[in-house]
Order: structure tokens, then sequence, then C-alpha cells
């Protein structure tokens, strides 16, 4: 059942996006929705629910998730200025969306090198 519940808050976000979006034709409001970290707070409920009754497992997982999201967050940026550079510039879709996604898996792969060189690892 707590499956179905995990399943169906977490799209449902989604889809509230897409409609405040799409349907409500209010791209600024489905943006300031978007970029809230709510599916990192969706995220350490789960964790918080799952670990009940285990104390120090809670508090090692979800502290290393939240640093763990801090640091991927900033390689991930980018993405949201590129992105629609991309798309005003008149490259399709799906070639922006991959250029992007190539682009941050490369800064995704900077960032773990960069953080191991001042002794940070995930």
């Amino acid at each position: 059942m707590l499956l179905v519940i995990k399943l169906l808050v977490s799209a449902g976000l989604i889809y509230l996006v897409n409609e405040i979006v799409v349907v409500r034709s209010k791209p600024l409001m489905g943006s300031l929705i978007a970029s809230l970290p709510l599916v990192s707070l969706i995220t350490f409920f789960w964790i918080y629910f799952d670990l009940k009754g285990e104390p120090q497992a809670q508090v090692e997982k979800l502290a290393s998730h939240s640093t763990g999201v801090f640091w991927f967050v900033l390689p991930s940026l980018p993405m949201f200025l590129v992105f629609p550079m991309l798309l005003k510039k008149g490259l399709s879709f799906w070639l922006s969306i991959g250029i992007c996604c190539v682009m941050t898996m490369l800064l995704y792969a900077l960032m773990v090198v960069v953080l191991k060189r001042f002794g940070i690892s995930l």
C-alpha cells in the first residue's frame, strides 16, 4: 500500500506541474513548483518512513542523500539555460534534450572528480 501511495504522490506532482503549464497556461507558476525541491523533500519522507524505528540509519541515509542532492544540483543548473538557448537557435526538441543530457552527465562526472580532489566522496 505504501508503494502505491509513493507512486501516486510522486506522479501527481509531475502531473500537477504539467497541468498548470499546459492547461492553465501559467508557465511561471509551473516553473516555480517544478523548481521547488519537492522530489528531494518527498524522498526525505520516503526514507524517513522506510527506516522508521532505525533512527541512526535514518540520520545517515537522510544526511547522505541531502548532501548528494546539493552537490548534484550544481552541475544540473546549466541545462536550464542551455536548453532554451538551443531551442531558440532552431534545434529540435529531441536534439536539444539530447545535448543537454550529455552535457549534464559530463558535468556530473566532472563534479565527482572535483569533489574527490577536495576529499569529498559521494
